[in-house]
């Protein structure tokens, strides 16, 4: 069997679950900005499907979208340069999503950690779909032939799965049609934690608003909410050695690396031997200069969201243009018969 050779392409999607934070915009839209710049064929997604695992208020997730949508424009992804789409739209997501679950494996799925952290006890009354959901991350992926995905660590889990479904669908079907895609983890602040405790991820759930930055927030509340994040009474090292244990030092340090574009070797050369007391006003001064331009900018675009729906029909015709040929091929090779809408 020859190997086939797959043109580079980027993917990576977001629930539109509301509420984006400091740890969206680093983790993943600067990330995706970032990959625009390399001027590879890249797809941005809004995966209203993954978010309906559990139950949404059908409003409130419709405003989500937009905004998420409007987050990534306001981020800096241009959608004639990158492919914006809602996933619902793109309906060969979900066919695809279907044969992937005949090729996954049981075993497989429960030994998901999110599965098993967001069922808990309760894994009998969780749906269905929350339990397939990495096969449809896999379709999400593997339907544009993406050769890698810009992810954080706590989606390196599913990324492996999608790799497994590759492999496994190419292996039953004597093919070598689905790329082995490959994660992407890079950065500084690739997992940005709370500015209230330094062991936990930022997240829109924890009840303390000052635990994030909210790219809704002015440049005020960021301001003081930076002041106000927990820290300890040392001054910050000059050796990444000397975060160890320190887990808001090392959280401040990694989102100052992410905001600058440096490296935590090269921020700590810079502030070693500063209490935080003079850090942190550092840090907010660049906080505000890079996330207020966002905020405004999703504000301006909220109140166009006409414009934004126009934005989401044109990225999903063009994603389609990708999509239908793939999956076409795909029920060709499991023997199924394409409709012609396909």
């Amino acid at each position: 069997m020859t190997e086939t050779t797959f043109t580079p392409r980027v993917f990576s999607g977001i629930q539109p679950s509301g509420n984006l934070h400091l740890g969206n915009y680093l983790g993943a839209l600067k990330r995706f900005v970032d990959w625009q710049a390399k001027d590879v064929e890249s797809i941005y997604c809004m995966v209203d499907m993954h978010a309906i695992t559990v139950w949404q208020d059908p409003a409130d997730l419709k405003k989500s979208t937009r905004e998420l949508c409007a987050g990534f424009i306001a981020a800096g992804l241009d959608p004639e340069q990158s492919i914006l789409i809602n996933q619902s739209q793109v309906p060969e997501h979900a066919q695809l999503a279907w044969i992937f679950n005949c090729v996954a494996r049981m075993g497989w799925m429960q030994r998901m950690t999110q599965w098993k952290d967001k069922a808990g006890k309760n894994a009998q009354n969780a749906s269905l779909g929350l339990f397939a959901y990495p096969a449809l991350m896999a379709a999400d992926i593997l339907v544009y032939h993406a050769t890698h995905v810009p992810v954080g660590e706590d989606q390196k889990q599913h990324l492996e799965l999608t790799r497994d479904i590759a492999m496994k669908f190419n292996h039953d079907y004597g093919v070598d049609f689905f790329p082995v895609t490959e994660p992407v983890i890079e950065g500084a602040a690739t997992r940005v934690m709370s500015l209230r405790d330094g062991s936990k991820k930022m997240s829109k759930s924890d009840a303390s608003d000052a635990s994030r930055i909210n790219l809704t927030d002015d440049a005020d509340t960021i301001a003081k909410k930076i002041r106000k994040a927990k820290t300890d009474p040392d001054a910050l090292p000059s050796e990444v050695e000397g975060l160890e244990g320190r887990p808001e030092a090392r959280n401040l340090v990694n989102i100052y690396a992410a905001m600058a574009e440096q490296s935590v070797e090269q921020v700590l050369a810079d502030v070693g031997g500063k209490a935080f007391s003079e850090f942190k006003p550092m840090l907010a001064d660049l906080s505000v200069a890079k996330m207020s331009p966002i905020t405004t900018e999703m504000a301006r675009l909220m109140q166009h969201q006409d414009e934004i729906d126009k934005i989401l029909a044109r990225g999903s015709e063009r994603a389609r243009e990708i999509t239908a040929p793939i999956l076409r091929k795909t029920y060709d090779i499991v023997g199924m018969v394409a409709p012609v809408t396909l």
